[in-house]
């Protein structure tokens, strides 16, 4: 399947939002040290920080001499997780164009910047400026989320120790839990990251808990782009989230998962996938109106009968239902659960 990030590219620039924050693969089993691949700390003192394993074989994260970690972080959400452990990265590939009064993280992250103005690299569909990423003097290249192009790999690792995503990784899917682990272990914080996911879980137990009402529904999630249409599958955090939560996929909608895709494009004529008991809809280079306005969307049962959840483009809630990390998950926990109380509601 041809990956939407690249083939909306020029729809992604204009609406600074992003196809596919494929922030997935959560299971419901906290990820333990190692899942991600396996990292060694070593021994205070002996100049290594960790051995990181991933896609392309081991690295090895060395302790800077000055006791400061310089973290370029240029896979989506990568910079949001070290900030969630702690660590400020000097400069953030701002994939989701937030912007450098938001530090290129989400609002829910920005604040944990505090010591460090961190650069903000804009969002480019073309190469990576390297000899700019050289520049930042960087001890690590954080490039967990991402295309895994292996050229872009070996350039990276010309520069500074890089950290890819887990071995077997979809482009943009490392999976939330795997990302976060790899993300620690590189930073020599593993305890730390599994600790952060097992909080995680937890929350997402919590409000699991709290809405017995969502067990076995049926759902999608799906968004609205060009002339076309797409439905995240299994593997995408954006419909992860909703299992997690207790939902179960819409049957015609479920037929599509392959185990190696994490999304389906869907023509006009296969708009009915989304009539699904809850629906999770999202623009992406329109306004909200005009998806609403949408004479196939609006056509549907579940809009129809209000319980279609429409998320606005450029809210809070529709970055964060995109950005797949910990802290962006909290935020849709808090803000996206209420809606789709309501949407269950109208079943009845």
């Amino acid at each position: 399947m041809k990956n939407p990030l690249l083939s909306l590219s020029a729809v992604m620039a204009a609406s600074a939002l992003a196809l596919t924050a494929c922030g997935g693969g959560g299971d419901g089993d906290s990820a333990t040290e190692g899942d991600a691949g396996s990292a060694s700390t070593a021994a205070e003192g002996d100049g290594v920080l960790a051995v990181v394993e991933h896609m392309y074989g081991p690295t090895e994260v060395l302790e800077p001499e000055d006791g400061e970690l310089r973290v370029v972080a240029l896979g989506w959400s990568d910079a949001e997780i070290a900030l969630a452990l702690g660590v400020e990265p000097v400069a953030v590939h701002d994939w989701q164009s937030f912007g450098e009064e938001s530090h290129g993280v989400g609002p829910w992250a920005a604040d944990l910047f505090d010591d460090v103005d961190p650069e903000v690299i804009p969002r480019t569909d073309g190469d990576l400026d390297y000899e700019y990423i050289q520049s930042l003097a960087p001890d690590l290249i954080l490039n967990v989320n991402s295309g895994y192009d292996e050229a872009e790999y070996n350039r990276l690792s010309e520069i500074a120790p890089t950290i890819s995503g887990p071995e077997g990784a979809a482009n943009y899917n490392p999976g939330w839990e795997k990302q976060t682990q790899l993300v620690a272990d590189a930073l020599g914080l593993s305890a730390e990251g599994t600790e952060l996911i097992e909080e995680t879980h937890t929350k997402i137990e919590e409000a699991r808990e709290a809405h017995p009402e969502f067990e076995g529904v049926e759902a999608i999630t799906g968004s609205k782009f060009g002339e076309a249409y797409g439905l995240n599958l299994s593997g995408d955090m954006r419909w992860d989230i909703l299992e997690l939560l207790g939902f179960q996929m819409y049957a015609p909608a479920d037929e599509l998962n392959n185990g190696e895709d994490f999304y389906a494009d869907i023509s006009e004529e296969q708009v009915e996938i989304f009539d699904a008991d809850v629906a999770v809809l999202y623009p992406i280079g329109y306004t909200l109106e005009e998806l609403q306005a949408d004479p196939l969307i609006s056509s549907l049962d579940v809009v129809q009968e209000d319980r279609a959840v429409f998320l606005e483009g450029d809210s809070d809630l529709s970055m964060a239902f995109s950005a797949g990390s910990p802290l962006s998950i909290e935020l849709v926990l808090e803000e996206l659960t209420p809606q789709l109380a309501e949407a269950v509601e109208n079943l009845d």
